[in-house]
């Protein structure tokens, strides 16, 4: 059986949208103003980077759980670089794992990572096919 997702987003004002799935939860997506938004939420290029990002961290957070590492704080940094001409897609994305915690494994986390890259988040299964997503980590020692 497919696993199917829906949803809608819906005009509130100019370009200013309401995006809900059927979880029933809403997110507003906006543009600038000198295209027509409000420039009060995020884009939905952002929203992209947002959700690799957001997919990612959950999976090295779960992994880095689960080998009963002392994480006591996860950051992911993203930069993502665009095309300079429509349809202007992310030629380049990078992201930067920030690990805080209490005598953290190296091995622990560069393993977390590529579990996540290479076989559990479906974000960067997908993004992957199209740009190239570079990573890098630093490990932040806690007391």
């Amino acid at each position: 059986m497919a696993n199917i997702k829906k949803g809608k987003v819906k005009m509130v004002e100019g370009l200013q949208l309401i995006g809900v799935s059927d979880t029933g939860h809403a997110v507003v997506i906006d543009q600038n103003k000198d295209v027509g938004g409000l420039s009060q939420a995020s884009q939905p290029m952002e929203f992209l980077l947002i959700s690799l990002a957001s997919c990612t961290a959950m999976d090295v957070i779960s992994i880095m759980k689960k080998k009963r590492q002392d994480l006591r704080g996860f950051e992911v940094e993203f930069e993502g670089e665009r095309a300079e001409k429509h349809p202007m897609v992310y030629t380049k994305i990078k992201l930067k794992y920030i690990f805080r915690g209490k005598s953290l494994s190296k091995e622990a986390a560069e393993r977390s990572i590529f579990l996540s890259q290479n076989k559990y988040c479906p974000v960067t299964a997908m993004l992957s096919k199209a740009v190239s997503i570079d990573a890098e980590y630093e490990i932040i020692e806690e007391d």
